[in-house]
């Protein structure tokens, strides 16, 4: 009986783990609630189970839920999470997302009818339906790239394949064969000795593009190359709570010290700075010219059709005394639209409207175009800068890296700034972008999706157009008598001779309303051993390692910042003297703590030499003790980055192993 009785538990029991279950795939689109424009990146999950997938550029999604799922949910940066109910019945979902600052919902979404679509995606002439790529969204669009239909193209793309010129499907390529994205060489700074090296000089950086560039790669399931790594662009990325400055400089100076997560011995010195943030009504009116490329390379959904979606974004953040005109550029240069007042948005977003991508790429003619334009229509006293949207592929004319910079820093002496926003994927050339905006006197932004076009050109509009210091420099000097090697973490491509400094017709970066710039000392204190010290031979003609005889205390440094006023030629001095801390890392600031996470992030993905302990556990560790108000989700967001990266990095390791095993067979 009671062996009887036990086989009857076993099948009550495991029986339901031999039953058939039917899985069911929903489909749709999601939009911003307020202007319905499709949202890109949004995680959109099965409620119950570990089933997720994220929205297209054109906010399209498909996923395959187990059956009896019940609701999905949706969650994008920057926007109130949302809950809905679903229905095993193939219709596909609207779904509108409300922007920031509201509560979970859960409500039921009615589905989305053909007609419908068809106004919401305005590249997109069908809801997308099932086909022979039936596992993913079709994208159903006009023109054709190299002989293949963009539909097609995409579809390769994101299978990490494209069809080849002839379009034979029976001889698909890797689509690396035709990845021509490009970046700088990243030598990363050392560990200098504070005795023989006392200064340390850089600029500043203000841009924030590396770190959406490297969400773009992550979520694409790409490791990111080492030179799309710039540690301090993804640091700058983010905002920090450092109050605002009192006086009549236009920035706060902030210093923290405190342990080293990824190498207890040392310490780490942060310095934040932080803009005086200028009300909208205050700012100076703009004299703006939008150039934007609409050469055949911006054909693809994220690019030119993102490019318009950003620039009606920044149309309705203008004012009766802003102006703004349109220059674009293919195989020539054009004035689409000339200055217009910014009460006009209907008629500059009509003007936005019907561009069409098609030709070459003279983007030195275009940007010649749009400078006269931005010149000829100057403001005294104003805002005077030119927005470049483009994927960086330019082919005609003025195109080589050192043309166009001579170029940009001969237009730049008159005034006008520059903003280069980046587009795209597959051939985006982010080593030209950040040269450009460099020679520019500007900043640098990629945009991946809308919601970081909302973020760029909303929700930090100020700071990414309307200066408040220009060539802001920074000169620390080490005290020989506390620190004895130091190394920046980040700002390779801004290091700057000593001399440099005091030097007023040397070029330096820039800072917007509201900014905030931060930078990482990593400082190996006297008595620790420093595994990194590199000597060289004794000097015949000069003392060498003098004896230090004055320790001024417990100051480890004395910050020095220059800047100039947007306006002006003269730099103003500023001194900030640093005590020695002994925080321990549990006793630093929410700032301090993220800052560092970030910091480790980035030494993780380049795989830096100087990585020592770090861990993605101790980056994740530190960043979710340290949210803050995090008002947009986006230091939320960054944890599931550091999962995403953390998986890739087993996956490559895992890869790497299989290779020389197979190879040692």
């Amino acid at each position: 009986m009671r062996q009887v009785l036990m086989v009857c538990l076993l099948y009550f029991f495991l029986l339901p783990g031999f039953r058939s279950t039917t899985d069911f795939t929903v489909k749709g689109i999601v939009q911003d609630a307020k202007t319905g424009a499709a949202l890109g990146q949004v995680i959109v999950q099965a409620k119950g189970s570990t089933k997720t997938t994220r929205t297209l550029a054109d906010g399209s999604f498909s996923i395959v839920v187990p059956e009896g799922t019940v609701s999905l949910g949706f969650t994008a940066a920057g926007y109130a999470s949302l809950a809905i109910r679903i229905k095993n019945d193939g219709k596909p979902l609207l779904v509108k997302l409300d922007y920031a600052g509201k509560e979970l919902k859960e409500v039921v979404v009615t589905a989305l009818g053909t007609k419908r679509e068809k106004k919401i995606i305005g590249y997109a002439d069908r809801i997308p339906t099932p086909s022979v790529h039936s596992d993913l969204p079709q994208y159903s669009l006009s023109g054709k790239v190299r002989g293949v239909s963009l539909a097609d193209r995409a579809y390769e793309l994101r299978r990490g394949r494209i069809l080849n010129k002839d379009n034979d499907p029976g001889a698909i390529q890797d689509a690396n064969d035709f990845n021509t994205e490009s970046y700088d060489q990243i030598i990363e700074n050392r560990f200098l000795t504070a005795t023989a090296n006392p200064l340390s000089t850089f600029s500043i950086d203000v841009d924030g593009a590396s770190y959406s560039n490297v969400r773009r790669l992550l979520q694409m399931g790409q490791m990111p190359p080492e030179g799309a790594v710039r540690i301090e662009e993804l640091i700058n990325y983010f905002h920090y709570d450092y109050p605002q400055p009192k006086g009549e400089d236009p920035f706060s100076i902030n210093t923290e010290i405190g342990d080293c997560s990824w190498s207890p011995t040392h310490k780490l010195v942060m310095i934040g700075l932080q803009g005086k943030k200028i009300p909208m009504e205050n700012l100076p009116a703009s004299n703006l010219v939008f150039l934007i490329d609409v050469s055949g390379s911006m054909m693809e959904p994220e690019k030119l059709p993102l490019v318009q979606s950003s620039m009606k974004l920044l149309v309705d953040q203008l004012r009766e005394q802003d102006k703004v005109a349109l220059v674009v550029y293919a195989g020539q240069a054009g004035l689409v639209m000339p200055p217009t007042s910014g009460n006009e948005k209907q008629k500059i977003k009509n003007a936005i409207d019907r561009l069409e991508a098609g030709g070459s790429t003279a983007g030195g003619a275009g940007i010649k175009l749009a400078y006269q334009t931005a010149l000829e229509n100057f403001k005294t006293g104003g805002n005077n800068r030119v927005i470049l949207c483009t994927d960086g592929d330019f082919n005609v004319g003025a195109s080589s890296d050192s043309e166009l910079e001579k170029l940009i820093e001969k237009e730049s002496k008159t005034g006008i700034y520059l903003t280069v926003l980046g587009y795209g994927m597959g051939n985006y050339k982010d080593s030209k972008m950040e040269k450009l905006a460099d020679k520019g006197n500007g900043n640098h932004a990629y945009i991946d999706n809308f919601n970081e076009a909302r973020k760029v050109l909303v929700n930090e509009f100020g700071g990414t157009l309307f200066t408040i210091a220009k060539d802001v420099k920074l000169q620390v000097e080490f005290n020989p008598a506390r620190v004895q090697a130091y190394r920046l973490i980040g700002y390779e491509n801004r290091m700057l001779n000593k001399e440099d400094f005091n030097n007023d017709k040397k070029d330096a970066g820039d800072m917007g309303s509201g900014h905030t710039v931060t930078a990482l000392y990593e400082i190996i204190p006297v008595g620790v051993k420093n595994d990194f010290e590199e000597k060289a031979d004794g000097l015949k003609y000069q003392e060498q390692n003098k004896p230090v005889t004055a320790s001024f205390g417990d100051e480890m440094m004395t910050i020095k910042f220059r800047y100039k006023k947007p306006d002006g030629d003269v730099s103003k001095l500023l001194v900030h003297p640093v005590k020695d801390g002994h925080n321990g890392i549990r006793e630093t600031s929410s700032n301090f703590r993220f800052v560092s996470a970030v910091a480790q992030f980035g030494m993780l993905l380049r795989d830096s030499e100087f990585k020592q302990e770090a861990s993605y556990d101790k980056a994740r560790l530190l960043a979710r003790n340290s949210l803050g108000n995090d008002e947009g989700g986006y230091r939320a967001e960054f944890l599931k980055l550091l999962s995403d990266a953390e998986d890739l990095a087993v996956k490559t390791e895992k890869s790497i192993i299989h290779q020389e095993d197979t190879g040692k067979r």
